[in-house]
């Protein structure tokens, strides 16, 4: 029996010959087969003529499962799958499609490989030109199937052998044609209950001229459930073949068998020798090798031509095949490998995030842009100022008017705003503080995280100089800030609704009164009535004494002059005292209103920067999370 390749037109007749002499046998043999065409016809034919009146027809394959799908049950494949959908869906927005392009294809096809049989484990044999893969095809399968000889390439498309049915959906999902699709000999290899639920797959070579035969060899490596590497003494360390394939799979050593054919060709311990070297070559690949007990790839030698080691090779095939996890591991592997390529991704240096100390540097940032300290100052001034204006003497008091009123629009006039090089300098704070943040957020953090920790901090920074100033101008304006609105895009609604929170200038502070109205202390009143009891002491004694001068009262000018000496002097030690007194509040009144204006600028930057740089600090943790359960279930030790 021969081959059938679909790039040897000439053999045409020969492969067709071929397919009625097998469809033949399996007539004849009573094990009919339903992977071809062809096979199908012929076996529907003949249950037409061999069926009794008792005797129902079957059904024809029509090419879909006849088997349960595949179900992983009891395995941590699917939370892991499960996870892995979650996170390309999350990185979507942040990671470009050529990062995820992977894992989603692992997606796809692990979602193919669920929706078909579970009882079939699809085998590939891949081996480099002249390496007897196509022999040892024919010698599992007990058959010769597939063509053998010189010319080269033989094998030019994939050829299946299937030793069960239902495999048919499995076949066109690897794009194997009916006309490619095999049975084993009737009473050899097909008689072999462990090898039930087998399909073989026999590749073209991988180191093959024609770049069709290369194509198709990585596409269908990229879909079966395990792979046979067959290699033999003269190109067992080619490089193509460990830098292409037996490297980039390490991962897959669970799935991979790798045999050493030909070596009937080796005299004495050459065999062992070069057995040996061939192992160690695969542990410098990274692959894991199966040996006393442990996972990993099955490495043993065979010769093709004579059987030697062909029995082991299939009572270990059998087992693999019995043991139906083939696929679970196939595809737990591939999850492995694309979480290693998104490792880079997704794997943070240390432990990234926005501490305390961060935050903290921020704020002070913020509050020396807007002036915090030195509206503190400002608001004790005013407090002093508004102290000595209640408790001060009369006299002083209608000084003071005096040289107010010889300044025009000296009273009550609007604060000076600031200069221009003023204003810039705090525009370059505020930058520079958004800057220092952004970069303390997104230290450590994967590239494409990073970036979207510094893009978030700048779009919430867009418009935060001027809402500062704005901010800025309700505490030194008295509240009169609030109705020019502010001088810049994105306003300051957000520090607004911040200031107010906070209990700021811009509504009533926490103790009930408006904004550039400094509370009165309840001794002030007192002060004031001492005040005004001096001033009466003063005027009292000097009418007293104009009084004697005249000749109105009776001399004596020590009383009247004691008196009005004590209203004269008593009015500046009540004013020097009130001013003592006032130390004390003043001063808590700046701190209160450096710390409400300190407070509403850090709520302002908090809402504008700090809470987006969270949120995506937030979602890289979800996905990091989501990138964790994709991982700890390995099966593979990545």
């Amino acid at each position: 029996m021969t081959a059938v390749t679909d790039e040897n037109p000439g053999q045409g007749g020969a492969g067709e010959q071929l397919s009625d002499a097998s469809c033949s046998d399996a007539s004849r043999s009573g094990t009919g087969w339903d992977d071809g065409l062809i096979a199908r016809r012929a076996q529907a034919g003949r249950k037409e003529t061999e069926q009794t009146p008792d005797e129902a027809p079957e059904d024809e394959d029509d090419g879909r499962p006849q088997v349960e799908a595949y179900v992983d049950s009891g395995s941590p494949l699917r939370p892991r799958l499960d996870a892995l959908r979650e996170l390309v869906g999350l990185s979507r927005a942040r990671l470009d499609r050529a990062a995820l392009a992977e894992a989603g294809r692992v997606l796809d096809e692990a979602a193919a490989r669920q929706r078909l049989s579970s009882r079939h484990t699809v085998v590939a044999i891949a081996g480099a030109s002249g390496s007897g893969k196509s022999a040892l095809f024919n010698a599992l399968a007990g058959a010769q199937l597939s063509e053998t000889g010189l010319r080269r390439p033989t094998t030019s498309s994939p050829l299946a052998c299937s030793w069960t049915d239902g495999a048919a959906g499995l076949l066109d999902r690897l794009a194997v044609p009916g006309r490619l699709r095999r049975r084993p000999q009737p009473g050899g290899a097909a008689a072999d209950e462990a090898l039930q639920g087998l399909v073989l797959v026999d590749l073209p070579d991988h180191d093959s001229a024609a770049k069709g035969h290369r194509d198709q060899v990585d596409r269908v490596l990229a879909l079966v459930d395990a792979v046979i590497w067959v290699v033999d003494p003269e190109k067992y360390a080619d490089a193509a073949l460990h830098e292409r394939y037996l490297r980039p799979l390490a991962g897959h050593a669970e799935v991979t068998f790798v045999v050493l054919n030909q070596i009937d060709r080796l005299p004495g311990e050459a065999a062992d020798q070069v057995l040996d070297d061939l192992r160690r070559l695969l542990d410098e690949d990274g692959m894991a090798l199966g040996e006393h007990g442990d996972p990993g790839a099955t490495v043993l030698p065979l010769s093709a031509l004579t059987g030697e080691g062909v029995g082991e090779l299939r009572e270990l095939l059998g087992r693999f095949v019995q043991d139906r996890t083939a696929a679970t591991r196939r595809l737990s592997a591939d999850v492995d490998a694309a979480a290693a390529r998104l490792r880079p991704v997704y794997v943070a240096e240390g432990r990234p995030g926005l501490g305390e100390r961060a935050r903290e540097e921020f704020t002070d940032r913020l509050a020396e842009a807007v002036g915090a300290a030195a509206a503190g100052q400002a608001a004790e001034r005013e407090w002093r100022r508004n102290a000595g204006r209640a408790c001060g003497t009369p006299w002083l008091r209608l000084w003071r008017w005096y040289e107010a009123t010889r300044q025009p629009g000296s009273r009550d006039r609007a604060p000076l705003a600031a200069p221009p090089e003023e204003r810039l300098t705090a525009r370059q704070r505020v930058e520079q503080a958004v800057r220092t943040v952004a970069d303390a957020a997104a230290a450590g953090l994967p590239g494409p995280w990073a970036q979207a920790v510094r893009e978030a901090a700048v779009h919430g920074a867009k418009g935060l100089p001027d809402a500062l100033d704005e901010l800025a101008g309700r505490v030194a304006g008295g509240g009169a800030g609030a109705e020019g609105g502010v001088r810049g895009p994105g306003g300051a609604a957000v520090c607004a609704s911040a200031s107010e929170a906070a209990g700021g200038p811009s509504g009533e502070g926490r103790g009930g009164r408006a904004a550039g109205k400094p509370p009165r202390p309840a001794w002030w009143p007192a002060a004031v009535l001492a005040q005004v009891a001096m001033t009466l002491l003063q005027v009292f004694g000097g009418l007293w004494l104009a009084g004697q001068i005249i000749g109105v009262l009776e001399p004596g000018l020590l009383t009247p002059a004691l008196v009005m000496l004590a209203g004269i002097v008593g009015g500046p030690l009540v004013e020097w005292s009130c001013a003592a007194a006032a130390r004390g509040p003043a001063r808590r009144y700046g701190q209160e209103a450096e710390r409400r204006l300190r407070e509403a600028a850090a709520a302002c930057g908090r809402a504008r920067v700090l809470d987006p740089v969270a949120a995506e600090l937030m979602r890289y943790r979800e996905v990091r999370e989501r990138y964790v359960a994709v991982t700890e279930f390995s099966t593979t030790g990545r």
